[in-house]
């Protein structure tokens, strides 16, 4: 089976990569900032979790998978005071359980200053 690639949305400015790729059953979701739908972000961390997780359910949804079908998930914050209300969101983004496995890092920084949080995630596709 050929690689299969997913362009970022139009809306995205993106460095030179693929939102997604798929080989097989697997799916590899690069990682996503929080940007809304117009390409801006915004300046809460809860705003932005928000939009990552809607991008990374919209780039699960191009190819018939849902949240329960991930099975990796990375997150990057610029924060350690954004853990605690990390793992309050990403219990009701991302479950029920069980969850997928995940690693969090809190990173010095992110490619633009203003993203507190980008996660990356792998899911299965095989059905």
């Amino acid at each position: 089976m050929p690689i299969q690639h997913f362009a970022p949305p139009p809306h995205v400015k993106a460095p030179p990569l693929s939102f997604a790729t798929r080989i097989s059953d697997l799916l590899f979701v690069s990682g996503i900032p929080g940007f809304d739908a117009t390409g801006a972000l915004p300046d809460g961390f809860e705003a932005q979790f928000a939009n990552v997780v809607v991008n990374i359910k919209r780039v699960l949804g191009e190819v018939g998978a849902g949240m329960h079908d991930l099975v990796k998930v990375n997150v990057l914050l610029t924060r350690a005071s954004d853990v605690a209300a990390m793992n309050a969101l990403y219990a009701g983004a991302f479950g029920p359980p069980p969850y997928p496995a995940r690693t969090t890092c809190v990173v010095q920084a992110l490619p633009d200053p203003k993203m507190l949080i980008e996660i990356e995630a792998v899911a299965s596709l095989a059905k």
